[in-house]
């Protein structure tokens, strides 16, 4: 047993008694928490000392057990609870028994007043008696070394006994004044001790105290609720008082930190539960084990937590050895079964019956005959794995007695080949003689019949029903054969899906037949060929004569936009219609394109008396007879010489229209208009100005670079050729005389090679350049020699 079982055995021990008084009521609380230990009777020998005597304390050593009694009498145990050993110590109870680490040495204090510290192997022995019960003890835990003959006891004063000159023990006061000391426990050079106020910690090597962990609930009595100490290791301590557990943690303190501090301090963390616990009362001793996960799961599925034991199963799967995930999940159906959690119970058989198809059906037919059938269908498998086709069609038949939609959710989910196909198809039929025209029904037999690979019968239900999924079925299984006789009933349902799937199929029907299907239904020919048009417009140029009266009926907006990027419309006839209709912007665009600007021009005039749209007009025709009409029509009407003194600036010369304008004429804005005039002439002056600084300075720059190139050297060397007589320019031996000419281009001649210049200017230039216009090059050397 480790030392916190030590600390759970002796606090259980002391307020044992006072767990007896629990109410009946807190027992039935307490029943719904799992119990966190499992209990087992310590018995043996330990039975018949109990039968006779008292029990009063108990030690736990890892060899052994040692147990004080009413009697005064102290037993040793092993962990069956076989008695090794007997001591009789006093005639009165045992208060309390320490023991050494390493077992050979046992300290006892009794009622009576007497402390005992003797070997349990030797005959050294010390006893001393007080004039008080004495409750505490603690031997030093290397009492079996000669120099560490040491022990303390506990009451009104920490006491500390050492063995010194002459084997005389030699008491010393280590604390008091603080109430009695009711626990101690000494574990390497640290001793630990609870008062009244709290717990203290001593170093015994520096002698100094090293921590104050005041208690945490004054209201407590500490005679009623005593402290509980353990070390769990060298350097950990162990508090239980009250309602509270804190773990103590010993730790160095950083040379920079100490001043006038102790070199250690304490700091409460977290320490790991224990594994074995020893229970005492006066007439019986517990072996309190940690429970294993078979105890849990056993423990939860009493409770009828199965969610619970389930999950603790699937965690542990590899250590529990008593139960098997699979029952649990079974008795967890048929308890979820059994209180009515029908949709609940089929849900976790997926998770629970997994692949196993036996267990499938059997819980499919248990649903059946409880009338659930409905509650599991959704929760089936589909795929691995499979169950037999009966079983999906008895769940089919459920629905189709009483949910016509669950049926047809059901068909719509499951993949075709789960159940017989033709058996399904004769049910639906069946019942669409009492209800035909029940448009779920319909659907789900449509889907049927795709399932069945019978596509003409879906299509035809489909285009019945409007169903949205006629196209999808068409594109999928390429009924486009199927459908030659039906674009006007595709049209109607849904025109822009179905054009665009007649487009993106043209190959399979073709434009004419579109078109000859469409013919009585104009409206529709026009949406098709539309978008046609919009699509590339060249396809469908044979139909762009028709489609000028469909866009006039059907969608003049998009005329004009039709009239422009056609190339295959005959102008004419557009003019015609344009006429007929007084469709004013078509009829001006068409005259325009037929080259009749003028007449275009005046209908904006005279038509539309659109100043804006005829000068608009004039600047992208670019005729200078045109501005002069838009002046002679405008030169009466003084909005429109507004108009034109605000617009054409930069187009014709303002003057000529103000030279025109008759005297006294009142014309609106005219100043406005006169000042934007000067501002349009200003502008244009600085915009030249500009410019021309510009071209001057870009001059400059490349004449400066066109001479800084001119002025470098130019390499001639053996590699170079004449470029009329392709012989090399530097003759091979260099005591001949040479003259050679090289241009700035890097053409080079020898100097007879030249053709003689007809000019009377000095400046040769390179033939070659010359004849391929790219800018004469003049000389940059002549050689001589």
């Amino acid at each position: 047993m480790t030392a916190a079982g030590r600390a759970m055995a002796e606090a259980a021990e002391k307020e044992s008694g006072y767990n007896e008084e629990s109410t009946d009521e807190s027992e039935e609380d307490e029943s719904e928490e799992e119990p966190k230990l499992k209990y087992e009777r310590l018995s043996n020998g330990v039975t018949e000392i109990l039968q006779k005597d008292a029990a009063s304390c108990m030690t736990v050593h890892e060899k052994f057990l040692a147990l004080g009694t009413h009697y005064g009498k102290v037993y040793l145990l092993d962990v069956q609870g076989n008695i090794t050993q007997k001591f009789d110590v006093s005639p009165v109870k045992i208060n309390q028994i320490s023991l050494d680490e390493s077992g050979e040495h046992m300290g006892v204090c009794s009622e009576d007043g007497k402390v005992q510290v003797f070997g349990l192997y030797s005959a050294e022995e010390f006893h001393e008696m007080f004039d008080c019960p004495i409750k505490i003890v603690a031997v030093h835990p290397h009492f079996v070394r000669s120099h560490f003959k040491q022990f303390v006891t506990g009451g009104k004063k920490l006491l500390l006994y050492e063995r010194g000159w002459m084997n005389r023990w030699k008491p010393s006061v280590l604390h008091e004044g603080e109430g009695n000391i009711r626990n101690i426990k000494w574990r390497g050079h640290l001793i630990a001790w609870a008062n009244n106020m709290g717990v203290k910690i001593l170093d015994m090597i520096s002698k100094q105290r090293i921590t104050n962990v005041p208690r945490d609930d004054i209201s407590l009595r500490p005679d009623m609720y005593p402290c509980s100490l353990c070390w769990k290791d060298n350097l950990t301590l162990i508090i239980g008082w009250g309602n509270s557990v804190k773990i103590c943690s010993v730790k160095e303190r950083h040379a920079s930190e100490m001043r006038d501090l102790p070199n250690r301090y304490v700091e409460i963390e977290y320490s790991e539960g224990e594994s074995l616990f020893y229970i005492i009362s006066p007439r019986d001793v517990v072996v309190a084990k940690e429970r294993d996960q078979d105890d849990h799961i056993d423990w939860l599925l009493e409770k009828k937590k199965y969610e619970e034991a389930l999950m603790a199963a699937e965690i542990s799967q590899k250590t529990i050895k008593k139960h098997k995930i699979l029952d649990i999940g079974l008795a967890y159906i048929n308890h979820l079964v059994e209180k009515g959690e029908y949709d609940l119970a089929a849900r976790k058989c997926q998770k629970i019956l997994g692949k196993n198809t036996e267990l499938w059906e059997f819980e499919v037919y248990k649903f059946k005959e409880i009338g659930q059938l409905k509650a599991i269908s959704r929760y089936l498998p589909r795929r691995d794995p499979i169950l037999k086709p009966l079983i999906y069609e008895m769940v089919l038949h459920e629905f189709l007695e009483s949910d016509y939609e669950g049926f047809a959710t059901l068909i719509k989910e499951w993949p075709g080949d789960l159940y017989n196909n033709t058996i399904i198809v004769q049910a639906v039929v069946d019942h669409l003689k009492k209800d035909p025209q029940n448009r779920t029904l319909l659907r789900t037999l449509a889907e049927l019949y795709t399932y069945d690979q019978r596509y003409g019968r879906a299509l035809e239900i489909y285009l019945t029903l409007r169903h949205k999924d006629v196209f999808q079925l068409i594109h999928k299984h390429n009924l486009f054969s199927s459908i030659r006789d039906k674009i006007v009933l595709l049209m109607d349902f849904d025109s822009e899906k179905a054009v665009d799937m007649l487009l993106d199929n043209e190959d399979k029907i073709s434009i004419d037949r579109v078109v000859e299907e469409l013919e009585n239904r104009p409206e529709l020919q026009h949406v098709y060929l539309h978008k046609l048009f919009k699509r590339d417009h060249h396809k469908g140029q044979r139909y762009h004569e028709k489609q000028i009266s469909l866009y006039a009926e059907y969608d003049r907006p998009n005329l004009l936009p039709f009239l422009r990027d056609s190339t295959h419309c005959p102008l004419e006839k557009a003019l015609e219609i344009c006429q007929q209709r007084n469709f004013v912007e078509e009829t001006v665009y068409l005259l325009s394109r037929m080259g009749n600007s003028r007449s275009a021009l005046k209908m904006i005039m005279e038509e539309l008396q659109d100043v804006d749209k005829a000068i608009e007009f004039a600047k992208e025709q670019d005729d200078g007879e045109l501005w002069e009409d838009l002046i002679l029509y405008s030169i009466d009407k003084p909005p429109f010489i507004t108009g034109l003194l605000n617009n054409i600036g930069t187009h014709v010369d303002p003057i000529l229209l103000i030279h025109r304008i008759k005297e006294g004429m009142e014309i609106p804005n005219l100043r406005d208009s006169l000042v934007k005039i000067l501002q349009d002439y200003n502008l244009q002056i600085l915009l030249r100005e500009g410019c021309k600084k510009i071209l001057v300075a870009d001059s400059l720059s490349l004449l400066k670079k066109m001479h800084r190139t001119q002025m470098k050297g130019v390499l001639v060397d053996e590699e170079n050729i004449c470029e009329s007589c392709l012989s090399p320019i530097l003759p091979s031996d260099a005591s001949k005389s040479f003259n050679v000419v090289v241009f700035h281009c890097r053409h080079m001649f020898h100097k007879e090679c030249l053709p003689v210049s007809n000019t009377v200017s000095s400046v040769q230039f390179c033939n070659i350049c010359s004849a391929k216009h790219r800018g004469p090059g003049s000389t940059i050397l002549e050689m001589k020699k």
